[in-house]
């Protein structure tokens, strides 16, 4: 069994928006394929809207409802890509003795 300060955040929440952790000792295990997998698709959404993001910040054309619509889906992948780093930065520090003393 994981200790409880090596428990993996999960790339999702539960009800509420309350965080989702795993508990196991098998990497490979599917649950966390199936969080990397979405982590992937996370990080993924979140570049692409970066350069959507450009291209309609640099548009004349621009519509307002367009500009808030895309700063709706931005919050949402920035709250993703920041629940990825804290879980990858817990990860790497459980791994590395060197980054849990900083």
């Amino acid at each position: 069994m994981t200790a409880p300060n090596e428990l993996r955040l999960l790339p999702w929440s539960g009800p509420g928006g309350k965080p989702c952790y795993l508990s196991t000792d098998a990497q490979g295990g599917y649950m966390s394929r199936l969080a990397d997998s979405i982590e992937s698709a996370q990080l993924d959404t979140a570049v692409e809207l970066l350069t959507l993001a450009s291209e309609t910040l640099n548009s004349q054309d621009a519509a307002l409802g367009d500009v808030r619509t895309l700063a709706m889906e931005l919050t949402e992948a920035l709250r993703d890509v920041l629940r990825v780093a804290s879980s990858r930065g817990h990860l790497l520090a459980l791994r590395d003795p060197a980054l849990q003393e900083s």
